[in-house]
């Protein structure tokens, strides 16, 4: 599956943004679906995760309370919902597939399927 990132942007601390994923095939039902995060020079983080029909999330402490994932699978998209932005959140945000943990994973070896990035710039 081809996954498609978007929705990113220059934002000032406090504001909202929305990333969207777009997945090529209409399957996307059958993947758990991650956000992961990464600044310049760090490590990709665990951002959040979804079961396949939505019924589970999963957070980064780091976000609890403030972003929140949803899907729609019949358009096979996967949202991010930034509230809240702070400088700190700054990355390049990048959604991810698995097909076998339901999304109940924050390691990034565990999902197989990965799109481009798109970037999330917040100004303090």
């Amino acid at each position: 599956v081809q996954l498609q990132a978007s929705g990113g942007g220059l934002v000032q601390a406090g504001d909202s943004l929305r990333l969207s994923c777009v997945a090529s095939r209409r399957t996307v039902s059958s993947y758990g679906m991650g956000w992961f995060r990464q600044a310049p020079g760090m490590e990709r983080e665990f951002v959040a995760a979804i079961s396949k029909t939505g019924g589970s999330t999963y957070y980064a402490d780091s976000v609890k309370g403030r972003f929140t994932i949803s899907r729609d699978n019949a358009k096979s998209t996967v949202y991010l919902q930034l509230n809240s932005l702070k400088p700190e959140d700054a990355a390049v945000y990048y959604c991810a597939a698995d097909t076998y943990y339901d999304g109940s994973s924050s390691r990034r070896g565990s999902y197989d399927y990965w799109g481009q990035g798109t970037l999330v710039t917040v100004s303090s």
